[in-house]
């Protein structure tokens, strides 16, 4: 039942004028004449339920916090809101108001309560409401609202049962996204002085004024045991502030003096743009990337090898067993890897973490500390030195350390969960998380099929290029085999008998030698003899091209002899020169007149068919 100081679940909707913005249009389940945002000041209300660029989308929700003023049963503290955004075309509407003048009309539905644990039940209610009541096409028929608004404050009265809590707070994703990065923003929370129960104001402090140390434990009991290791630890306590979206219009909050810490959302760049000014640790959704600005804070939030071993570990069983068609479950349906295992797994560190300082502290302080036979120097060191150094700076440390027993470690052992340095399986872990997270294995297969592929292409196009190359050389070489024979039938043919005096000396000692060249002989081999008929032919082809030459040759010196008639003795060179061209002339003469051709020794000479070029 709802005690006198609980606050009874309220509706309301804020609808956006052209005009003036954001604003709040109607309430539910509060007296008539009531408004709950000016009696607590929830003047920031209409932009936490209207997040920047929610009318990008179809719908969106938004989450926020509200400080509840004192009432006369109650002192001040912290509600929470959701609200759900949706827009339509305001031509679809059956009753059009007057004050409608932009072409889409933008309302979110939102929900405040004064706990946030029944909020993923909430939010899939608030989701359905909200798409009835446009489905209707008329904003004034709010009858909806009004009997959502009476279901909450049934179904919020009884909190006892709490299986489904979690419901929508997936941690299989979480990890799945962030993997060893998970640890590190855990670790951080804990660093700052935040808590969730007094979290709307900074002036809140009801935590630790109303928590009393444990004065028994039952050890069967898992709330009892918690409860005695001085879990939950507080967070957002006094100076500390949580606003799941934050717009604009509150950033002054956050610049406040007395504003120490704060866990904020926004989904306005501005704040990206100042990012140095207003974090020490920006979480970017968008790119799933984690950016720490101060060094400080760097430096304690480095994991250490038995850290990094155990998220690997969860990192990889979440892996191996990660359904794409329904990431909140494992692909085999089994413990490992679930929602439970995981939270169990934060469970028994979180714990160990606890014990661990406690034992840190007895070794330290106690003039002769008696070290538990189990456990091997200080296990400290496997949770991070300087992250145990920044953790007890903190007020959450203080509360804890103030309202906890000093030996815990006898309950818990003080030893962190995959203890030890690090290991050759560890960095063979960290690749094959490194390898699933680039998909390189897909990657690899498809090179590798594309790499083989272009081998066979470029092995069958290299051996037919050499194929092709040892057949023109096979041409190439018969073909000149052939224009040997041939032309060695040629000079067997012309070359008469006792005409070696004019041949050059290699030639004629061949002609001497009855045993031909050895091209020549093995190409006589291949076949059965020569055709004379062709031989012949050749011949007479090379007889005319000969005579068609020395013709042309002739008729040119008979034009240079008339020339040189007609200079006479004008220059003794040019005389000398004429004498000497008759000489040459009258000595072809003579060697035409004998029967042999000018020609015929340097056709043989050059082994060819005695058509080339003559030196003069």
């Amino acid at each position: 039942m709802k005690t006198p100081q609980s606050f009874s679940p309220v509706v309301c909707v804020v609808g956006f004028h052209h005009a003036r913005g954001p604003e709040i249009e109607s309430w539910f389940g509060t007296e008539d004449g009531v408004d709950p945002a000016a009696d607590n000041d929830w003047s920031y209300l209409p932009f936490m339920a209207l997040s920047d660029g929610a009318h990008a989308s179809t719908e969106d929700f938004s989450y926020f916090t509200l400080r509840r003023q004192a009432t006369s049963s109650s002192p001040p503290t912290s509600v929470f809101g959701i609200s759900c955004t949706r827009q339509m075309d305001a031509n679809d509407l059956f009753t059009r108001p007057a004050d409608v003048t932009r072409s889409t009309v933008q309302k979110a539905v939102v929900a405040i309560a004064d706990s946030p644990q029944s909020f993923a039940h909430l939010r899939e209610k608030l989701s359905m409401v909200t798409g009835a009541w446009f489905a209707q096409r008329d904003f004034t028929d709010v009858d909806i609202l009004k009997k959502f608004q009476e279901s909450l404050v049934l179904g919020l009265q009884d909190r006892e049962d709490d299986r489904d809590q979690y419901l929508g707070l997936s941690l299989r994703e979480l990890i799945h996204e962030f993997k060893y990065q998970t640890l590190v923003l855990f670790k951080c929370c804990l660093l700052q002085p935040k808590g969730l129960e007094d979290c709307a104001d900074p002036e809140f402090d009801s935590y630790e004024k109303n928590l009393v140390a444990p004065a028994s434990l039952r050890t069967s009991e898992r709330n009892s045991l918690l409860s005695y290791m001085g879990l939950p630890l507080q967070l957002f306590g006094k100076g500390a502030l949580f606003g799941p979206y934050t717009p604009l219009q509150q950033l002054d909050v956050l610049a406040d003096y007395g504003t120490k810490s704060y866990i904020v959302g926004s989904t306005n760049s501005l704040l990206l743009q100042q990012k140095d000014r207003y974090s020490d640790i920006l979480i970017n959704l968008d790119e799933t990337t984690i950016s720490i600005t101060s060094s400080s804070l760097r430096s304690a939030l480095t994991l250490s090898a038995a850290d990094r071993r155990w998220i690997d570990f969860l990192s990889q069983t979440v892996a191996d067993t990660w359904d794409e068609a329904n990431p909140s479950r494992p692909r085999t349906m089994g413990y490992m890897g679930s929602e439970e295992f995981i939270r169990l797994q934060f469970e028994e560190y979180i714990l160990a973490l606890l014990s661990s300082i406690k034992y840190h502290i007895y070794l330290t302080s106690s003039p002769i500390p008696s070290p538990l036979p189990t456990i091997e120097g200080d296990p400290i060191s496997d949770f991070g030195t300087d992250w145990i150094h920044a953790w007890r700076q903190t007020s959450s440390f203080t509360l804890f350390n103030t309202h906890t027993d000093s030996h815990l470690f006898d309950i818990v052992e003080p030893r962190h969960p995959t203890a030890g340095n690090l290991s050759f399986e560890d960095i063979q872990r960290r690749l094959a998380l490194q390898i699933q997270t680039l998909h390189l294995d897909d990657r690899l297969a498809t090179s590798k099929e594309v790499l083989n592929r272009h081998l066979a292409s470029g092995q069958k196009k290299v051996s037919t290029a050499f194929t092709n190359l040892w057949a023109d050389i096979e041409a190439l070489r018969e073909a000149q085999q052939r224009k040997r024979l041939e032309a060695a039938a040629a000079r067997s043919e012309l070359s008469p008998t006792g005409s070696f005096a004019q041949l050059p000396p290699h030639t004629a000692s061949d002609n001497a030698h009855p045993t031909p060249p050895a091209s020549v002989t093995s190409a006589r081999r291949g076949v059965s003899g020569l055709d004379t008929t062709a031989a012949q032919a050749s011949v007479a082809a090379a007889g005319q091209k000969a005579g068609a030459y020395l013709s042309s040759w002739g008729s040119w010196a008979a034009e240079k002899k008339k020339g040189w008639g007609r200079m006479g003795s004008s220059n003794d060179l040019r005389g000398a020169a004429a004498g000497r061209e008759k000489e040459k002339e009258k000595e072809a003469e003579r060697c035409w007149d004998a029967g042999s051709s000018p020609t015929k020794g340097r056709k043989e000479a050059i082994g060819g068919d005695g058509i080339g070029r003559l030196d003069a």
